[in-house]
């Protein structure tokens, strides 16, 4: 499908996330180029009224469960669609070219596969969606000639380097993690970590649940699991390695030995500025978001090896992505309840891979489950993770 002329119009999914929020930024960049036509959002509705305001969508949408969430939901949004119903509205309104997924967790799977049947361009940030339900999303997007471009930074790289090249070229994909702030941290050590200590993140300033994926190196796994759906590559033909300064945002090497990457300061602004404007790159001198890449004064990029034994998460993950079926399901189900319970400081770091194992170990998997068996798998795991005893 075409890629629609500039003004593109963006629905956003998960407007007041950390991906929403930078989004908004290009958008104010740019104001030439993108409008906002429909915004979603879920308990914080005082920064998306904030929103409404400034950009005046066509639509906006909550699906705020918190009860004083929904309070000011009555009081500053009155006009808002609510619910499920609210976010499908977004993500497949009339007049919008593009929809940016942004929400986190499951909460997107539905609205997403919705824009696609709609024909809408997809702007993906939402790991969950490819991760539980690849089989689903990109055979709905063949079906309805959608293109998903990706927002992550390491899948942006790879869809980058791999323009303009034959896939069959391909001997592997190389997804670079900056390592997060454990990475020479021993088992012992990272048993005794804090929420506080594992919520900062040397490179990167995202969410609290991606950033403590990121510490337990889940967040690559599912990035394995993505790049899997995303480029048609076998598990086997996908690396990670860990480049601890985030310059290296991923690699692709062919058959012949060559090897292409993409380099950037750390900075999602550019990622989710190259999907919105993809083919074209919009100029970003004088932009205060993005600062170019200064060589002389990067001091030096380093490679290490990622140490599985050490982030059982990601061996999880892996094996889950290989088992296929409703297991990736799992997977996310298990972790995104593990992950808050350590936020709330219920358990430790090392406990959120040992619930998710426990999870894996007791599901029968279903194989080439539809949505319906996904979203339960996921819902069960959630339950499961919650109520197990270590």
């Amino acid at each position: 499908m075409p890629m629609q002329a500039f003004p593109r119009r963006i629905a956003v999914l998960g407007s007041t996330g950390s991906i929403g929020r930078q989004t908004l930024d290009v958008v104010r960049a740019h104001p030439q180029q993108f409008q906002v036509v429909a915004l979603a959002a879920r308990n914080n509705v005082a920064l998306l009224a904030e929103q409404a305001r400034e950009f005046s969508p066509a639509l906006v949408a909550s699906d705020a469960e918190d009860p004083a969430a929904l309070a000011q939901l009555a009081d500053l949004l009155p006009q808002a669609q609510r619910g499920m119903d609210g976010l499908l509205a977004v993500a497949t309104h009339p007049d919008a070219d593009i929809v940016v997924a942004a929400t986190s967790g499951l909460i997107g799977l539905r609205p997403t596969l919705a824009a696609i049947a709609a024909g809408k361009t997809i702007a993906l940030a939402n790991k969950e969606t490819l991760v539980m339900a690849g089989h689903l999303v990109m055979a709905a997007a063949r079906e309805h000639g959608v293109a998903i471009m990706p927002i992550d930074s390491e899948h942006s790289a790879l869809w980058q380097c791999l323009r303009g090249e034959d896939p069959a070229a391909i001997r592997k994909l190389i997804i670079t993690a900056s390592g997060g702030p454990f990475r020479h941290a021993s088992l012992d050590e990272m048993a005794r970590v804090t929420a506080a200590q594992a919520l900062r993140h040397p490179t990167w300033v995202m969410g609290p649940k991606i950033t403590i994926d990121s510490a337990t190196l889940m967040n690559k796994g599912l990035e394995v699991i993505e790049g899997h759906w995303l480029f048609d590559v076998p598990y086997d033909r996908i690396e990670v390695v860990v480049q601890p300064q985030s310059i290296i945002h991923s690699m692709v090497e062919f058959i012949d030995g060559s090897i292409k990457m993409q380099a950037s300061l750390p900075s999602m602004h550019l990622t989710i500025q190259e999907a919105l404007s993809h083919p074209q790159r919009l100029d970003n001198s004088g932009n205060d978001l993005l600062r170019p890449l200064d060589w002389p004064t990067v001091v030096r990029l380093d490679f290490e090896a990622l140490d599985i034994e050490r982030f059982p998460c990601f061996r999880l993950a892996l094996e889950a992505g290989r088992r296929g079926g409703t297991a990736p399901a799992v997977l996310v189900g298990a972790d995104e309840t593990a992950v808050a319970l350590f936020l709330r400081g219920e358990i430790g770091l090392m406990e959120i891979p040992a619930r998710i194992e426990r999870a894996l170990a007791a599901h029968r998997v279903i194989d080439d489950p539809d949505l319906d068996a996904v979203l339960d798998a996921c819902h069960w795991a959630r339950d499961y993770a919650a109520h197990s005893l270590l």
